[in-house]
């Protein structure tokens, strides 16, 4: 998978408890075949990973748990292309994600991994303008 010459964003010391939601605005890079934003514990040990891929037309979202992936849930609701400004939110509930998508659109997965505090977000093939945690 290519993610050509996009920067990582990432935070570290992200404090999002239940019940928050995360906003974020941004332009996708025009030379990716997808993009991603993962929210978790740490690097490896995700709670969500939200993975539009360009070149399947789909939105993957799953779980890493520090050893494997969980199984994919795939959504065929595309509604990013690369090189165009985004909007979306991240709501986190304990027991799911609900992610809005611009044009309105939700995605839900589950909260396997079943914590309710998250410290880490790592964005990749996204140029963030703004970001906000409420």
């Amino acid at each position: 998978m290519s993610f050509g010459n996009s920067e990582k964003f990432e935070i570290t010391n992200l404090n999002m408890k239940s019940g928050m939601t995360l906003k974020i605005k941004g332009k996708i890079h025009k030379d990716v075949n997808s993009f991603t934003i993962n929210l978790g514990q740490g690097q490896d040990k995700l709670n969500l990973h939200f993975n539009p891929r360009f070149n399947e037309s789909i939105i993957v979202c799953n779980t890493h748990d520090g050893n494997s992936w969980g199984q994919e849930q795939r959504d065929s609701h595309m509604c990013f292309s690369p090189g165009t400004e985004v909007k979306f939110t991240v709501a986190f509930h304990s027991h799911e994600f609900k992610v809005t998508l611009p044009d309105g659109h939700t995605v839900t997965f589950p909260n396997r991994l079943g914590h309710d505090h998250l410290h880490y977000l790592g964005m990749v093939g996204l140029h963030i303008s703004s970001f906000k945690l409420e």
